[in-house]
């Protein structure tokens, strides 16, 4: 988990209002106890890499961020030729923290994000933190099965626990809201799918030596370079 890592460098120095949003972003290690049984070559590890990203946000600006995110992820997704992605959003849980208030304006900054990219989702009811609600983007790989790739989620918890705050245009301090975003995810969950998407025959942009010509014996050199 690299999130206390960006609450750390939130904290260093004021921030107002008028620095946010705060982006950072990285690529870090991540480790997980799977069971055993559940791995599966790159596309289930207990260590893998993730594109990993903090925003540290004011309420009102969580909608724009939002929507900015949903453009930048299915752009990627459609580089990489993925023109189908489920999109799943996850809303509150019975034991939670927040009002039902904040539940509400984050769940509604979500849900509009979508409306307005003119996109179609799915609703997990329950499926949420308890810090906060989320999307998740899923992928479906060559035999039909589904895996969640990027994910957005929203969260309360951090910064509160952390004691982290900006100084609002009148003077007092608020309380930031942090977005948890992953364009891919876990990179080796997405490299995986994407070699079965292509069958191994990846695009030349992405793999611009597409064939190599090697010799028996150096009598062929000439002739190979002539290939």
């Amino acid at each position: 988990m690299n999130c206390p890592g960006a609450v750390s460098l939130f904290k260093y120095g004021i921030k107002s209002y008028r620095d946010l949003p705060v982006r950072l972003s990285e690529f870090g290690k991540v480790h997980r106890y799977e069971p055993s049984g559940s791995l599966h070559g790159l596309l289930r590890v207990r260590h893998f890499t993730q594109d990993d990203a903090h925003i540290f946000c004011t309420l009102q600006q969580v909608e724009g961020e939002c929507k900015s995110i949903l453009q930048l992820v299915l752009d990627i997704y459609k580089q990489f030729g993925f023109e189908e992605v489920a999109i799943k959003l996850s809303t509150r849980t019975e034991k939670r923290m927040g009002s039902d208030a904040d539940w509400d304006r984050l769940e509604n900054a979500l849900s509009a994000s979508l409306e307005a990219q003119g996109l179609q989702w799915s609703v997990n009811p329950g499926e949420g933190a308890f810090y906060g609600p989320k999307l998740e983007f899923v992928l479906r790989d060559a035999i039909g099965r589904d895996w969640q790739c990027g994910t957005l989620q929203v969260d309360m918890n951090l910064p509160e626990r952390f004691d982290i705050g900006y100084i609002a245009e009148d003077g007092s301090t608020k309380r930031p809201v942090m977005l948890h975003r992953a364009l891919f995810g876990s990179l080796e969950r997405f490299t995986g799918i994407l070699l079965e998407h292509y069958v191994g025959k990846l695009p030349a942009w992405l793999s611009p030596v597409q064939a190599v010509v090697m010799t028996i014996t150096d009598k062929q050199h000439h002739y190979a370079e002539q290939v």
